[in-house]
């Protein structure tokens, strides 16, 4: 048997090893060749990438709230100012478990019931904002043991947040106004106005009112501060800082005290008064009862207080003399009889006679005046005297209704004024055009008769009387009323002034103005509607009072007040201006369900004028109502409401 022995073959293994080395070696270098162009890519061609990246994980760039600007009346009371406290925040979006969280918080620092419930309303309006407010003004016990405690706390954080604050509380409210914390909307507004990048770090922001419309000057320019920070976020030294610019701070036109006792004279009455300076628009007064706590909005309002407000009967958050709107009653009258003056539609001496109502020709429909039987012979200034309706009926059936449109208003009636504040109503005065724009409906010659004594369509805010009143006052000199006088930066210095010219000027003849201006001094002594609010007087008081209704009255039912719920009640009115010879202050007063205007109005700008042009205090709070009215006054407008038009 062969045996085959077969011969390794040393050439051939140490071929098949050097072929393997080199494949080895090959892979190796591919290997540092991947390896080298990695490092390559990551230290040269992307160096100033990572290299900022990790300048970003060790340099933190915070935002710094600039301080808010302060709100001042026209002598320099302080209505908004800041503060600085500590709150606890917390930042939804690193914690797990929240409702664990603050419940674990509760063990080192008091929450309520009522800072949960806002915390999460805070979070349903607040999606896009990084931290939240759990607690805010922390006392420094508070604050010392958090911190003790802050290890347990991944997420949590006190911070030193500037406060707003409003030391004149309900007074002026509707003219401050609040900030509120900035929601979602806000954001988007922000966004859309590319302001957003101003608000980083701010979490409030202006809600209604002067915070609202001047926000942009009260809010300032945030500034910013880098800051070198080790692994664990710690701030370890200051790199660089932009400091914030302040807000501006705000002059208002306002005279805080004329405003306390104008507020004080409505006691527990609801309505709006507008006080302006006919030679430069200031509003001196503007209010609006009742009132609201602005405070209470700051940190976002808690569900029991919002609803009381809300909810209230007297709705206190409606800004009524900016948004309110009534008819303006009698008060309406004395622009008639202008405008029947310069449209020679009537003289001063021309008479007519009043029987007790107006009918139109070819009509056996009576408009009725308030005096049964009437007023006898009338010319232009007992009309406005005693407020005699037959007198209007007849001058607007002359008139007709476009020619009232286009002249009265000229006088600001059914538009807005351009008041620095938003949300301003603009009212109604109804033309033809109007009418059948609106109603798809012609005008009708009864409806202009109505609208002679400020009834049927006419519709106008507290805020655009006092303006007519004030450029009647001034004979026709316009000025845009305004909230603030004067925008001023941080070291006080004017940055911008307001009021130094008017808007327009109306060519007016002085004579007609004269008849006007006499006849109204003459509604505030004896005989006049407004005798009592007018009596003892120091100075020449001009003014004219109107009753606004609320309710309709059929036809041979009289209205009688002590039978109506206080609410169905009329609204009393009253325009006027002071001293008559040279108008230092002009305004109008609103007293919802007040009733006459002699009686309930016309006391209160008496206590307005009283103290702005004497300096002289009220006796009492609030101006009551006057049991001893003229006949006049009492009965003014009954006749109207039983035909539907008073």
């Amino acid at each position: 048997m062969n045996h085959r022995i077969e011969l390794r073959s040393y050439s051939r293994e140490l071929h098949n090893f050097r072929l393997r080395l080199a494949i080895s070696a090959g892979f190796m270098l591919l290997l540092f060749l991947l390896l080298f162009v990695r490092f390559f890519y990551l230290q040269v061609s992307q160096r100033e990438h990572y290299h900022t990246l990790a300048e970003a994980n060790r340099i933190s760039i915070a935002p710094i709230v600039p301080n808010r600007g302060l709100i001042f009346d026209r002598n320099g009371v302080v209505l908004a100012h800041n503060y600085s406290a500590y709150t606890l925040e917390i930042v939804p979006s690193r914690i797990g478990n929240l409702e664990r969280l603050i419940n674990e918080l509760t063990t080192v620092v008091e929450i309520s019931a009522r800072d949960r419930k806002r915390f999460k309303k805070l979070m349903e309006e607040n999606r896009r904002i990084e931290s939240l407010p759990i607690r805010t003004r922390l006392s420094d016990v508070e604050v010392a043991r958090f911190a003790a405690n802050r290890y347990r706390f991944p997420g949590v954080e006190i911070k030193a947040r500037p406060f707003r604050q409003y030391p004149k509380g309900e007074f002026a409210s509707h003219v401050v106004g609040y900030i509120g914390r900035i929601n979602d909307k806000d954001l988007e507004r922000l966004e859309a106005d590319s302001e957003l990048a101003n608000y980083r770090g701010s979490q409030h922001m202006g809600k209604i009112g002067i915070e609202q419309s001047y926000e942009r000057e009260l809010h300032g320019i945030t500034g910013i501060e880098e800051m070198e920070t080790d692994a664990a976020g710690r701030a370890i030294r200051v790199i660089s800082r932009t400091p914030p610019i302040a807000g501006r701070n705000l002059k208002l036109s306002l005279d805080f005290k004329l405003q306390e006792v104008a507020e004080k004279a409505f006691g527990d009455r609801r309505g709006a008064l507008v006080a302006i300076e006919p030679a430069t628009g200031d509003v001196l007064a503007f209010v609006s009862r009742p009132g609201f706590d602005p405070n209470l909005f700051v940190d976002g309002i808690d569900t029991e207080n919002w609803e009381l407000l809300n909810n209230s009967i007297d709705r206190p958050l409606n800004n009524r003399a900016l948004r309110g709107l009534y008819p303006p009653g009698s008060t309406f009258k004395p622009f008639m009889a202008l405008a029947g003056l310069e449209l020679k539609k009537r003289w001063p001496e021309s008479e007519i006679s009043d029987p007790g109502y107006f009918s139109l020709p070819g009509s056996t429909h009576r408009f009725r005046d308030w005096k049964a039987g009437g007023h006898g012979l009338v010319d232009l200034h007992k009309s406005l005297v005693i407020s005699c309706d037959t007198y209007y009926y007849s001058l607007a059936h002359d008139l007709g209704i476009d020619n009232i449109y286009n002249f009265t208003s000229q006088f600001g009636l059914g538009k807005k004024t351009g008041i620095d504040i938003e949300g301003e109503a603009a009212g109604l005065l109804p033309s033809q055009a109007w009418k059948m724009q609106r109603h798809k409906q012609n005008w009708f010659a009864g409806d202009t008769i109505s609208v002679g004594i400020g009834q049927g369509y006419n519709l106008t805010t507290p805020l655009q009387l006092a303006f007519a009143t004030a450029v009647l006052a001034g004979n026709g000199a316009a000025f845009r009323p305004h909230l603030v006088k004067q925008v001023l930066d941080s070291n006080n210095r004017i940055v911008r002034e307001f009021g130094t010219s008017p808007l327009y000027r109306l060519k007016l003849d002085p004579a007609n103005l004269k008849a006007v201006h006499n006849a109204l001094v003459d509604v505030t002594r004896p005989g006049g509607t407004a005798a009592v609010a007018g009596a003892g007087a120091a100075y020449t008081f001009a003014g004219k009072t109107g009753t606004a209704q609320v309710v309709g009255v059929k036809q041979g039912e009289k209205y009688e007040e002590s039978k109506l719920d206080e609410r169905h009640r009329d609204h009393a009115l009253f325009i006027s201006y002071a001293p008559a010879e040279n108008p230092k202050i002009a305004l109008s007063v609103l007293v919802e369900n007040g009733g006459h205007g002699g009686a309930a109005a016309a006391p209160i700008a008496r206590v307005v004028m009283d103290y702005y042009l004497l300096g002289k205090l009220p006796k009492e709070a609030a101006a009551q109502p006057v049991d001893q009215v003229d006949e006049e006054e009492d009965e003014e407008h009954q006749q109207n409401r039983e035909d539907g038009h008073g």
